[in-house]
């Protein structure tokens, strides 16, 4: 196994991951609704903040390779149809501290809205209370399992 990085820059979300949106049908947040089918599943999220930390990479652009678990047609809520997700192991390095977490994938092919830049990945980790948007930091993944390349490559 590979390790590889990447830097980037924390961004604004559609605040639905949260619960933060204010149109959002979501109230306590997707994450949070979300969290007891990924158990049951055999993925225990128990100690990270149910919320993303959307990171940018822009100009490049990530594509997943391999996740370490994938979940098909997963019904956590009636207002729309059953989603596919995948999750991948990563590090996110900011201020010489290592938080260790998931990059969190709902797949555009059965994800209904809120869709996401390709430039952007959306990172499941425990709180950080020092991060805001702005902010550059380094995400670390295994390279076999996520594909980052300029954005004219991919």
């Amino acid at each position: 196994m590979m390790q590889a990085w990447v830097d980037g820059t924390v961004i604004r979300g559609h605040g639905v991951a949260s619960g933060q949106a204010s149109d959002s049908p979501y109230p306590a947040g997707t994450i949070a609704m979300q969290q007891p089918y990924f158990a049951a599943l055999g993925l225990d999220l128990s100690g990270l903040q149910l919320a993303t930390i959307n990171f940018d990479i822009q100009p490049a652009q990530w594509r997943l390779l391999q996740a370490d678990y994938s979940f098909r047609a997963v019904r956590w809520t009636d207002l729309h149809p059953p989603e596919d997700f995948s999750f991948i192991r990563c590090q996110l390095l900011w201020q010489a501290q290592t938080y260790a977490g998931y990059i969190y994938y709902p797949h555009p092919a059965t994800k209904m809205q809120h869709f996401q830049s390709p430039s952007m990945l959306e990172l499941l980790l425990p709180w950080i209370a020092t991060i805001s948007y702005g902010a550059r930091a380094r995400l670390i993944y295994r390279a076999e399992q996520i594909q980052i390349e300029p954005a004219a490559l991919l």
